[in-house]
Parts: C-alpha cells; sequence; structure tokens
C-alpha cells in the first residue's frame, strides 16, 4: 500500500510539475496563415464555365477586364460579374449569386 501511495504522488506531482506544451495535442499556427490558406485567389480565364449558388451554370467567361472580374455573355450583353462573389467549390469556379442575379444586376 506504500507503494501505490508513493506512486500516486509522484503521478500528481508529475503532472502539476510538467509545463503545458506537454498537454498540448494541437499544433498551433498564427492566424495570419489560417486566414491566407482560406482566402485562396480563385482563377477565372476565358473558356471556364461559372455555376450559380444554386449549383446550375450561369455561363462560359467570355473575357476579363482590367481588374480582373470575369465578363460572361447573357442574354445577347455582356455582363460583369464581380470576383468578389466567386469560389472554388469542389473545383467549379461558383458565384454566390444565380443566374438571375447576374442578368439583373443583383
Amino acid at each position: 500500500m506504500k507503494t501505490f501511495a508513493t506512486l500516486a504522488a509522484f503521478a500528481v506531482m508529475s503532472a502539476v510539475a510538467a509545463p503545458a506544451s506537454v498537454f498540448a495535442t494541437e499544433a498551433t499556427q498564427p492566424v495570419s496563415a489560417t486566414v491566407e490558406a482560406a482566402a485562396t485567389t480563385v482563377v477565372a480565364k476565358p473558356g471556364k464555365m461559372i455555376y450559380g449558388s444554386d449549383g446550375r451554370r450561369i455561363a462560359a467567361v467570355y473575357s476579363m477586364t482590367r481588374d480582373g472580374n470575369p465578363q460572361v455573355i447573357l442574354d445577347n450583353r455582356l455582363i460583369t460579374v464581380p470576383v468578389s462573389t466567386l469560389s472554388d467549390v469542389e473545383g467549379k469556379l461558383t458565384s454566390s449569386l444565380t443566374k438571375s442575379q447576374v442578368i439583373h444586376g443583383r
């Protein structure tokens, strides 16, 4: 019994004396690195299909503006889709807008 008490006391003391980094199981990284990884730039280029938020095709990119916004032809009009609405969803260039919102200017 005396051996058990000694071992228990040793275990408690070593747990208290150990630095907190010993118990950390997750690797930490700066918040900026996490944000940069999440905010990857979307590459839109002529010929690439743009999908709407509903998963339906909007149109293929016809050209790019100097600001980097893709332009599509819908209803015989050249319409600019804001690059800020675009993201990569499962490998598809997807807008947060629907086709109707793009045609009618949101």
